[in-house]
């Protein structure tokens, strides 16, 4: 099973995806590792990116996850995913799971200003809010609303998992 953890820049994808993959005895993969130099530089710069700027990188990812199910890996991808054509770009089979991780824009901003050490410049979160598209019911994703710590929100991930696997 492939978990995507997504959401908004700040949103805590990182911390819960680690505790996640730690717990289910999976890989943690952290997308934007994967993102291309030219990415990295505009958004530390402050220039959102663009789906052009997007596509390549999600398409890494997508090789990615493919050949993670092709080994039979679990693993737990921390992407933002923030549109619906990029998620259903990454969900290349029934084995892709997604977790969106819900929050107003004051928690996640919040959230935010804690973080050091990111490329990403915290002016873009507005922007990344703009862009955002909420999973759709038939998307069939799991929500889970932000605001509690780190470890009751993968308890209610492990929980929501577990009706949608078969066994």
């Amino acid at each position: 099973m492939i978990v995507i953890i997504y959401g908004v820049s700040g949103a805590g994808k990182t911390t819960a995806g680690q505790l996640l993959a730690r717990e289910l005895g999976g890989h943690f993969l952290e997308a934007d590792e994967f993102h291309p130099a030219a990415n990295i530089e505009k958004m530390h710069s402050g220039h959102p990116l663009t789906d052009e700027d997007r596509w390549p990188w999600l398409e890494s990812l997508r090789e990615l996850i493919t050949r993670c199910i092709a080994r039979g890996e679990n693993a737990v991808l921390a992407c933002s995913a923030l549109k619906r054509a990029y998620r259903e770009h990454l969900r290349v089979s029934e084995e892709v799971k997604l977790v969106f991780l819900r929050g107003d824009y004051a928690l996640v901003a919040e959230q935010l200003c804690h973080r050091h050490g990111h490329f990403m410049n915290p002016a873009l979160l507005r922007s990344q809010f703009d862009d955002l598209e909420e999973p759709d019911p038939d998307e069939g994703a799991i929500t889970i609303q932000l605001g509690r710590p780190p470890q009751e929100l993968v308890e209610e991930i492990k929980t929501k998992l577990q009706g949608t696997t078969t066994s």
